[in-house]
């Protein structure tokens, strides 16, 4: 390949990176489908401006998951690590031999030898690290329970990767047909004792160097106040584990990972992040082009039923056997489905693994082409099983439906209902029975109920927006509603059904910001509350404090500037989407407050120019 068609090649996959991803993210997809689907329209089976260096940068760009590993390590301290033990080695075992058996029961009738069946089942038992967290980060869920329970599932299938290597040349024995001589790596002369054993030391060594060596030199290069050496470092680092895992036949991800776990508790955590984080999406993004040209449309073309078939069988079964194991572990509906889709493509290291068996003659030609464009077509289809999961089955959880019936409500009498006892509503009602008031609590989240009621909260699950409920909760003896809600649509239906089906039950409203106050006081309701505008308040009275304010001026210019605030406020809800009245009014309120602090400044008392505003947002005399 000439230098020219290298940066040929380089141009168009980074100009297909530029504009997919922008263009993926407006049209509501992830970057992940923009990328594939660049690559698909890019390549071989396309438009053909992939061509022969498609192999090489697709192994370079497989570097950029080795980084991504070594981040995901950088976020586990070991004392998290531990505490994941039960999902990685129980969850992750259950998921991979599961999967990996119905998978090769599945491909019994269409395999030549169990030995081909067992690798089919084991490759696509995988699924795609890169996709998955780059999705849950994108989602924001990666640090929830069901979203640590999927990293831990990752972790164990990038860790079975040695055993799944290690077990390969025991498979392909004389006995076996397409069993050949293969020598790849270091270890290969080893018997599989001593290959376990030289594999235990060298994981031990890297803890060791990793703990003693490597945060000397890091400390050193930080020192000498380089940063383009620090950078150097923190890759020299990555390259160096990739290439002696590679080299002793190991996991290279496995090795990175735990380089980053060794370093995640060291004072030089950030400083590596910010380095390769941009390393990390580059190369990713080429990494996901990549495999989008490799997608075999020929393939379809001539055996469009097979492909199809075995594909939405494919994902089909591992559905169905990842929903099985979420709800053996206990996961509730929601967690189950997310769990589920989360995991129901094939992985980016199974192009490895079918190269590897191949060349052990596990796999014969036909299999490792099929197996090829089933991982490929599925990694393509994982953000859009994502998605569904995301905006079709959440939200149907979230409205209850699959979900346990509603709880009886049953009370002695009621002065408050609490719809919503998330953060917000959970303070509201602490203070009001610490106040001897009576409260009916509701909350539509099946695992925050059982949470709260482990801590003596009398919390009734159902939905705020059933009439019927609502009547069984005491809404026509009550004397208010608080509405705290995390959903800004359903809180404005929860507006309207009150207002209508019990006009005489006062409405206290957590809104989310200041055009949904605008909204809901269209609606008639006078108070709202801003979920983060009494927060902001505080900060800021504590900001003049310590800027020199007296406590009491900080006080009273809060106090003044809340008032002048509110009564813009339901001013600008008259407007009704009337944007140049918006913008007037909004400098409006800039220079009056301004005018309004001046005068107290000065000790003036309220003029024309600083008029206050009464209740229904007219000018009145002081």
């Amino acid at each position: 390949m000439t230098l020219n068609e290298l940066l040929l090649g380089a141009m168009v996959y980074l100009a297909a990176a530029v504009v997919s991803a922008p263009l993926a993210k407006r049209l509501g997809l992830g970057s992940v489908i923009g990328f594939l689907a660049a690559g698909a329209l890019l390549g071989p089976s396309a438009l053909g401006l992939l061509g022969q260096e498609q192999e090489s940068v697709k192994h370079f760009a497989e570097f950029g998951v080795i980084v991504m590993l070594f981040l995901v390590g950088l976020e586990l301290e070991p004392a998290r690590l531990w505490s994941l033990r039960r999902q990685i080695f129980g969850l992750g075992l259950a998921q991979v031999l599961g999967v990996a058996a119905v998978l090769m029961g599945l491909s019994l009738p269409f395999t030549h030898y169990w030995q081909e069946s067992l690798m089919v089942g084991l490759i696509l038992a995988m699924s795609s690290t890169a996709i998955v967290l780059q999705s849950m980060e994108e989602q924001s869920t990666l640090k929830t329970p069901v979203g640590q329970s999927v990293f831990s599932v990752l972790l164990f299938q990038d860790i079975s990767v040695i055993p799944i290597l290690a077990l390969m040349p025991l498979l392909a024995t004389t006995d076996f047909p397409g069993g050949t001589d293969h020598s790849g790596n270091l270890m290969s002369e080893f018997s599989p004792l001593a290959q376990g054993l030289i594999t235990v030391a060298v994981v031990a060594a890297m803890l060791l160097l990793g703990r003693y060596l490597a945060r000397p030199l890091f400390r050193f290069v930080a020192e000498w106040g380089a940063r383009e050496i620090f950078v150097a470092m923190s890759l020299l680092i990555v390259v160096a584990i990739t290439l002696l895992m590679t080299q002793l036949g190991l996991s290279p991800a496995l090795g990175t990972f735990l380089a980053g776990v060794v370093l995640a508790d060291s004072e030089y955590k950030r400083e590596l992040e910010m380095d390769l984080q941009p390393f990390k999406g580059l190369l990713l993004a080429v990494f996901f082009i990549a495999v989008g040209a490799g997608i075999d449309f020929g393939l379809l073309a001539q055996k469009p039923v097979l492909l199809l078939s075995a594909l939405a069988a494919f994902i089909g079964l591992k559905l169905i056997t990842q929903f099985l194991l979420a709800w053996a572990f206990g996961m509730t509906r929601p967690d189950q489905s997310r769990f589920s889709f989360a995991l129901a493509q094939g992985s980016e290291f199974g192009f490895v693994l079918i190269g590897i068996a191949a060349g052990f003659g596990l796999l014969t030609q036909d299999i490792s082409a099929l197996l090829t464009a089933l991982i490929a077509l599925s990694m393509v289809a994982a953000p859009f099983l994502m998605m569904l999961d995301e905006k079709l089955l959440q939200p149907r959880f979230a409205d209850g439906d699959f979900l346990r019936e509603h709880d009886v409500i049953t009370h002695d009498g009621v002065d408050a209902i609490i719809a919503g006892h998330g953060r917000f509503g959970m303070t509201v009602s602490r203070v009001l029975n610490a106040q001897g008031k009576r409260t009916v609590l509701l909350d539509i989240d099946p695992s925050q109920v059982d949470a709260l009621r482990k801590f003596g909260f009398k919390v009734f699950y159902g939905d705020a927006l059933r009439a019927d409920l609502l009547e069984s909760a005491g809404a026509r003896e009550a004397k208010l509603m608080v509405i705290a809600i995390d959903d800004r649509e359903k809180v404005t239906e929860l507006v309207k059904l009150a207002r209508h089906d019990f006009p005489n039950l006062k409405l206290l409203v957590r809104v989310f910001d200041r055009t949904h106050a605008q909204e809901i006081m269209r609606e008639g309701v006078e108070t709202v509350y801003r979920e983060v505008f009494g927060t902001s308040m505080d900060l800021a009275r504590d900001a003049l404090v310590t800027l020199g304010k007296h406590p009491y001026e900080a006080n009273r210019a809060i106090s003044m500037f809340r008032a002048h605030d509110e009564r813009f406020l339901r001013k600008a809800a008259k407007l009704n989407g009337d944007e140049a009245g918006l913008v007037d009014l909004s400098r409006q309120s800039r220079a009056e407050i301004a005018r309004v602090f001046a005068a107290d400044k000065s000790g003036e008392t309220a003029t024309a120019d600083n008029a206050w505003y009464d209740e229904d947002g007219e000018k009145s005399s002081a």
